[in-house]
């Protein structure tokens, strides 16, 4: 039976704000902008690229840039699910699959992040389940700080990026 513990993870956070708001900031550029990339478009099938605030929809295409690391630093990918209120899904780093879905709980909107399909490297360096974990923890942290607060944790400098290196 094979091993499946380093090919996936899930992740959890909570918001107070309404899962509109949410759906939002994870669905538009402008809202993915806020909080996660330097840089988010996203590209429509005939290549049309979308508008700041226009919803992403199944089988577009992305280039995403990063804060902190100079353009030829850049995520390309494909959405691959996306229902306009509380899920969606996407391609991401390695060929791996990230998934987010929304609900509400006790007043709160609960965000669930499962990311799948993680290749495994046999250079512990190169781990991307460990990288990308640890990554996204930072990037939910900054989603709630951001939508609850308006404090922008990210680093924007690329001159501090082997800092993080």
């Amino acid at each position: 039976m094979e091993d499946t513990r380093w090919k996936r993870f899930k992740l959890c956070g909570d918001y107070q704000v309404d899962m509109r708001s949410l759906y939002l900031a994870w669905s538009t550029s402008a809202g993915l902008e806020k909080w996660f990339l330097r840089k988010a478009d996203f590209f429509t099938v005939p290549q049309r690229l979308r508008t700041a605030d226009e919803q992403i929809a199944k089988e577009d295409t992305y280039t995403w840039y990063w804060h902190g690391y100079h353009n030829d630093v850049v995520q390309h990918g494909r959405i691959l699910e996306a229902n306009g209120q509380d899920f969606l899904k996407f391609s991401f780093t390695g060929d791996s699959i990230v998934s987010i879905n929304l609900s509400t709980r006790n007043g709160l909107t609960i965000t669930e992040l499962e990311q799948t399909d993680i290749p495994q490297e046999s250079d512990p360096t190169k781990n991307l389940l460990v990288q990308c974990q640890a990554s996204w923890t930072f990037y939910l942290a900054n989603l709630k700080s951001v939508m609850e607060g308006g404090k922008d944790l990210r680093n924007k400098r690329v001159e501090l990026t082997s800092c993080f290196k």
